[in-house]
């Protein structure tokens, strides 16, 4: 008998590895997919007073944040072709990096090509240096988008059924309780995480208002030169942007800042340079650093730290990469609530029902 359970135990202990192997090589899309299971379930459970069926919830509710997600990214990449293209018509660009050796110079000759300027341009090898560059990094341009494929799926697929079956998981969990103590970790886990994870959203949103607002507002305020492009475009991005540590919401209106400013420094008018210093001034206090002493107090959960958290933000894309952005307060908020539950537990020591919440900090029931 003792022999059977050895061999069961050992089947058991090489399944584990294998899976956690897998499971390490795409914690990418594993995390991303935990993250907006816990964004969208609170908007999939109310869903149910529609009579809803499940899979339909699931889906309505991947939808309410990848389609506008997917919308935001294209938009911002088609607005970025097309504004590069303006500003290489516009500006000397191709006579300054050498029109005649450039594939921009051989490019910025068709400003507004026919179908059969395209075709003479192809016959006569205007386009074989960009046919030649694309070619020699074909297979590096392949293989990253067959991996953000994959892994766009695998984060679709594994949301989706969390969502459906996340209950059922917890349930099987729970077959191994001990005392309750396995119950009281894993439902004050679960409540914490979507404290968190969840607040990171309604940050996203609240910052992403703000953003639109202010940038809407200098633009009524300030000459035509100097007005920020696609200001309600620049402040959705600002928002999701707020997700990234430590930069932030700077990769957005610094580079805004710095599209607003070689146009006017080319034309030489470089007494409008004082709006963009106002630009920058303003969005750093008003966008970046308000919001971020206000609101993420209010968005930090229930009962984790602001500070840990923040040093889970700041810590988790340095030693894992950019998925450690939502990672590493999934590695917290589990730490955290070991020590404050099962661990005490297991040295003999009753937890306190109710943890004290840290000053200034609310819970997002509250809202």
């Amino acid at each position: 008998m003792d022999e059977k359970r050895f061999v069961v135990a050992l089947f058991g202990i090489a399944v584990a590895v294998v899976a956690g192997y897998v499971a390490y090589r795409f914690v990418a899309p594993l995390t991303v997919a935990v993250f907006l299971y816990y964004s969208t379930r609170r908007f999939y459970q109310r869903l149910e007073r529609f009579r809803l069926p499940t899979r339909v919830r699931a889906v309505v509710s991947l939808s309410v944040i990848g389609l506008p997600l997917i919308g935001l990214v294209s938009y911002t990449l088609v607005l970025l072709v097309l504004e590069a293209r303006r500003f290489i018509e516009a500006y000397p660009v191709a006579d300054t990096i050498g029109a005649e050796n450039s594939v921009i110079g051989d490019l910025a000759t068709l400003s507004n090509p026919t179908t059969d300027e395209l075709l003479a341009a192809y016959r006569s090898g205007q386009f074989d240096p960009l046919i030649e560059l694309v070619s020699e990094q074909a297979s590096l341009l392949a293989s990253t988008l067959s991996g953000l494929a994959l892994n766009l799926l695998i984060t679709a697929v594994v949301t989706y059924y969390l969502l459906i079956d996340g209950s059922q998981f917890h349930e099987w969990l729970l077959r191994f309780d001990d005392d309750a103590v396995v119950r009281e970790y894993l439902e004050t886990a679960d409540d914490e995480l979507e404290a968190v994870l969840y607040g990171n959203l309604l940050n996203v949103i609240a910052i992403s208002i703000i953003a639109v607002v202010t940038y809407l507002g200098y633009n009524a305020v300030v000459p035509a030169a100097v007005e920020i492009p696609y200001p309600t475009l620049a402040g959705a991005l600002t928002g999701v942007a707020s997700l990234i540590p430590v930069i932030g919401m700077k990769i957005v209106y610094v580079p805004v800042a710095a599209a607003m400013s070689i146009p006017i420094a080319l034309d030489g008018d470089v007494s409008l340079l004082v709006y963009v210093a106002g630009f920058l001034a303003v969005a750093a206090v008003v966008v970046d650093t308000i919001p971020d002493i206000v609101l993420r107090p209010y968005f930090s959960g229930d009962t984790t730290h602001v500070g840990l958290l923040m040093l889970a933000y700041i810590f988790g894309p340095v030693v894992f990469g950019f998925h450690g952005l939502f990672l590493a307060p999934i590695i917290l908020v589990l730490a955290l609530t070991f020590a404050n539950t099962a661990l005490l537990r297991l040295l003999g020591v009753e937890p306190d029902p109710c943890p004290e919440i840290p000053d200034r900090q609310r819970r997002i029931d509250e809202f």
